[in-house]
């Protein structure tokens, strides 16, 4: 995979030490803004990044770049995207894929007719936790309840409620909760049972964004609640609950570093996760995608994406926000 990456804020910081252990990925550039070109050109000397760019159009031309990685603003995510597209690259775009699902339909298309590789970074669908815990769920029994709680206060509330709208709570930049952390709450229940017959946001708004917010998903036979928080902190877990026992996921939907399985009569501790960044897993992963053109598991995680985001459209509607 030959990759260029856009952006050089915290995500892309995290990004450039983990992506130096999976292989087969060669660093052809690095986007910018003028104003961070000191930063990225430190990152371009510290992890061996050929080229930095500011201007995409001719990062876009560069005949090397296979694959692009965005990595920006949400509210860049479609526009970037679709641009790469057009391009003929691949991408592999951050989470939440775009602000809504219409968008995510329109990159689908280009993406489908060009028969290139599309994907969204979303770390939890990659996790081996993750994956035992879908095939743990036949151990519950009956599923009945399903609690997801991602409760983080976040140092750029205390800038909001001074009067600084930084872009994680700017409505027009796609910030809020549901869009911030609820997303992985999301990703991680739908990732299990599919599509809810019935979604309603229970937000707390504060200046047309939503700093807090219950999330209830309904499934029929089950209920699932997902909670995220920017405005208050909280334990950060999420419990399934089945008729024949339990799975209590400790720590953040986006990592699952442990949980434990409990039968009627045992816990049981777990954790099969390997010893390396949340991210590593989904990029190894993408790089073997790339290379042998896996259309069929991109599409794949496609319909999943979708589905994350028609969950999302159906939630901001419930709570009239308007992103974007």
């Amino acid at each position: 995979m030959k990759l260029a990456v856009l952006g050089t804020g915290k995500i892309v910081q995290e990004f450039l030490p983990m992506i130096q252990q999976v292989t087969d990925v060669e660093l052809v550039a690095l986007l910018s803004t003028p104003r961070s070109l000191d930063k990225a050109k430190e990152m371009q000397a510290q992890y061996q990044v050929q080229e930095v760019y500011t201007d995409y159009e001719t990062l876009l031309s560069n005949a090397t770049i296979d694959t692009v990685y965005v990595a920006l603003p949400n509210h860049l995510h479609y526009q970037y995207t679709k641009a790469a597209l057009l391009q003929g690259k691949n991408v592999i775009c951050e989470k939440p894929f775009t602000l809504n699902a219409q968008q995510l339909q329109e990159l689908i298309q280009i993406a489908t007719e060009k028969r290139l590789i599309l994907l969204e970074a979303i770390t939890n669908q990659y996790l081996n936790n993750f994956l035992q815990i879908k095939k743990d769920l036949a151990q519950l029994g009956k599923i009945k309840i399903v609690e997801c709680n991602y409760s983080q206060y976040s140092s750029r509330y205390d800038a909001f409620k001074e009067g600084k709208i930084l872009p994680a709570f700017d409505p027009q930049k796609g910030g809020g909760a549901l869009m911030d952390i609820n997303i992985y709450n999301i990703h991680f229940v739908v990732g299990l049972f599919g599509k809810p017959e019935k979604v309603q946001y229970l937000a707390n708004i504060e200046r047309d964004i939503d700093t807090s917010g219950i999330l209830v998903l309904d499934y029929g036979a089950f209920k699932a609640v997902c909670i995220g928080a920017k405005d208050s902190t909280a334990q950060i877990r999420s419990v399934i609950q089945g008729t024949d026992g339990s799975i209590e996921v400790l720590g953040a939907t986006n990592e699952m570093p442990r949980y434990e399985r409990r039968s009627k009569t045992e816990i049981e501790a777990v954790n099969v996760n390997l010893d390396k960044h949340r991210m590593y897993q989904e990029f190894e992963k993408f790089t073997e995608v790339i290379d042998q053109k896996d259309l069929a598991f991109a599409l794949e995680q496609l319909n999943h994406s979708l589905t994350v985001m028609q969950v999302v459209d159906q939630a901001l509607e419930s709570a009239n926000l308007h992103l974007g």
